[in-house]
């Protein structure tokens, strides 16, 4: 009589360690999502507040002038360029062939690269600069950070040696000295380099020939 009774109440102890095991499980478990929530929410305020600074960054530098290529009119406005922004690229040019080329894969740069100001001037229209920058070759572009001009791309001689380089060799060049930053977001998809190669060529031999 006495053994039925014994493992009944052994049975409804173990039921209740049981249930007590299962409730701190359970606590444990809603602590660990409380954690993962939190862990979230934080990641998600700290995503909110990059995607609020980079939004603020972008409209700086449109106001800037960033994003497309332009010319400055002066040695003036060159200055004012360099202060400006924290990089620039800066093609010195003249009215012929090989700058023309040039002109067309730096406006493709100039929309694919907001980090940086993208301009040109005319060499022969500024003394001061061509000679203080040492400038003889044309095209030269200047590539500057801080305001230091900190390397420069002499004709196409690290190009291929040929006008019939592609933007993304420009593109690498230019990364290569860090005034611009090279990102899956910012690099055309290597099958159309072909195609961005022969519009950029196509266009220059159009423009030649209108003139």
């Amino acid at each position: 009589m006495e053994n039925p009774k014994v493992q009944e109440i052994l049975e409804k102890q173990l039921l209740t360690v049981a249930r007590a095991v299962e409730d701190k499980l359970d606590d444990e478990i809603a602590a660990l999502d409380r954690v993962d929530n939190d862990d979230l929410e934080a990641l998600r305020e700290r995503r909110l507040q990059q995607m609020k600074k980079m939004a603020e960054k972008r409209s700086r530098w449109i106001s800037l002038g960033h994003g497309d290529y332009s010319e400055l009119p002066s040695e003036k406005d060159f200055f004012s360029a360099v202060k400006a922004s924290e990089r620039v690229v800066c093609h010195f040019y003249r009215e012929n062939w090989p700058c023309k080329v040039m002109d067309k894969h730096l406006n493709i740069l100039a929309k694919q690269h907001m980090e940086t100001r993208f301009v040109k001037i005319q060499a022969e229209k500024s003394p001061f600069l061509a000679e203080r920058l040492k400038i003889v070759v044309l095209p030269t572009l200047a590539l500057i950070k801080n305001t230091k001009v900190d390397d420069y791309v002499v004709g196409f001689d690290e190009l291929g040696g040929t006008d019939d380089f592609s933007t993304e060799d420009l593109e690498e060049r230019l990364a290569k000295s860090q005034v611009i930053i090279q990102d899956e977001s910012s690099i055309n998809p290597s099958k159309s380099s072909g195609s961005v190669r022969r519009s950029v060529r196509q266009s220059a031999d159009s423009n030649s020939d209108s003139e």
